[in-house]
């Protein structure tokens, strides 16, 4: 396997080219955070890195209207956020990981949870690539939903056009609140963003969630509820997370007894659930929505039609309650249907349901049961964690596969990006 750093487009276009005409196969990589097997190869790894930074913006109009931005490919997406912070922007739905690249999270269907507003891959107004011979190609309109979640199939993604907003306040609060109550379509509805974090073994869930604000409306203000220690409330100030500062630490030390003494997760999982006490913040989206995780984790995560979602939850919990449970909690979010062809939100409103299992633990028995238990209730799995998914799989659960595989052929006609994740998904 070797790695090539190109510094610009011609670059890529000439490894690209060189490894088709040695027979040699092409992967991009991103950043690596990544639970799949996407990247792998035993040819070329092709480091995007050199492509970062936003080159054009068009402003949009009042309010919340569209703007239209162009971004590398392997920009960051901490860089990105950031970037249209400076210029008084942000994306629909504030994404809380940063170390994804574009065009990696645009590959798997990256997303993050709001009933009205899709992915970063709805997002996608145009696109550029290097195609499997090497050439610079703007993608068509027509093939456009085919690109925005490719899989690393169509080519190196160089450049995106992407729609942005002009940037509000965030109001974020997290508390612990009754399971049914998140199990409720109101609790999701009734919210710009929202998401929770449930244990098997507990009654409450850690739920967050959030409306946009009035741009004049000061941010980097937090608060704590009424009877809460000032320390406290100053400590929650930093990064206002599915478990908060204080639970984020309590979760991790629980992981790290639960190696010792696995019998002990339920009891330690629902004193975790007890900590978080209400608290909000007001901010940019995609700071006051950070959520950098306690532990590593491997990870499994099911898109459900969003009619299933609270039976698939309630079915998962029940089948890791039977000495499953780990130390950190299942994590549900939501999203609008997408119109990509092979995002995983494809033609239906969407409920996710993420499963993790703490790295130094055996993840395959409950990361097996969570995908048995999800693909019953109509789950298509996020390309960028572990699942068994395959061909047949793929052809049932995606109507426009066909199409896909049409564009495929006409923009890697030789499987110069093929790999062999891609070949058990797409049937190469």
């Amino acid at each position: 396997m070797a790695t090539a750093r190109p510094l610009d487009e011609a670059g890529v276009a000439g490894v690209v080219r060189r490894a088709a005409e040695r027979g040699h196969t092409v992967r991009p990589v991103g950043s690596g955070h990544s639970f799949s097997d996407l990247a792998v190869t035993d040819g070329v790894h092709l480091d995007a890195s050199a492509f970062s930074g936003i080159t054009a913006v068009s402003a949009g109009g009042p309010g919340r209207s569209r703007a239209a931005v162009r971004v590398r490919g392997g920009t960051t997406i901490g860089e990105l956020q950031e970037a249209l912070a400076e210029r008084g922007l942000a994306l629909a739905v504030p994404l809380d990981l940063r170390e994804p690249t574009v065009g990696g999270a645009l590959a798997v269907g990256a997303h993050g949870s709001a009933a009205g507003h899709g992915s970063l891959s709805d997002q996608v107004l145009g696109m550029r690539l290097v195609d499997g011979r090497g050439e610079v190609r703007d993608v068509p309109r027509a093939d456009l939903d085919a690109a925005r979640t490719a899989l690393g199939a169509l080519g190196v993604v160089l450049d995106v056009e992407l729609a942005a907003v002009p940037a509000v306040p965030v109001r974020v609060t997290r508390s612990s609140r009754p399971l049914e109550e998140v199990l409720d379509p109101a609790f999701w509805d009734g919210h710009d963003l929202a998401e929770a974090a449930l244990f098997p073994s507990s009654p409450t869930a850690l739920a967050r969630w959030a409306q946009y604000g009035d741009p004049a409306e000061p941010t980097d203000e937090s608060d704590a509820e009424e009877d809460a220690d000032p320390r406290e409330a100053r400590e929650r100030t930093v990064g206002i997370t599915s478990a908060g500062a204080t639970g984020r630490t309590a979760l991790g030390g629980a992981v790290v007894v639960e190696r010792a003494l696995p019998r002990l997760a339920p009891s330690l999982n629902r004193v975790v659930s007890r900590l978080a006490r209400t608290v909000s913040a007001t901010g940019a989206g995609h700071r006051v929505l950070s959520d950098p995780p306690a532990v590593r984790y491997e990870q499994t995560e099911w898109a459900l039609p969003r009619e299933a979602l609270a039976d698939g939850l309630r079915a998962l919990l029940t089948g890791l309650a039977d000495g499953l449970e780990t130390g950190l909690p299942v994590r549900m979010r939501v999203g609008p249907s997408e119109s990509g062809w092979l995002h995983p939100a494809h033609g239906r409103a969407t409920g996710w349901i993420a499963v993790r299992v703490p790295r130094g633990l055996d993840p395959g028995p409950v990361l097996d049961r969570a995908s048995q238990v999800l693909r019953d209730h109509g789950g298509r799995p996020h390309w960028g964690t572990r699942h068994d998914f395959a061909a047949a799989d793929v052809a049932v659960a995606y109507p426009h596969l066909p199409d896909f595989l049409r564009v495929r052929d006409a923009y890697d006609p030789d499987r110069v990006f093929t790999n062999p994740a891609l070949a058990r998904v797409l049937g190469d």
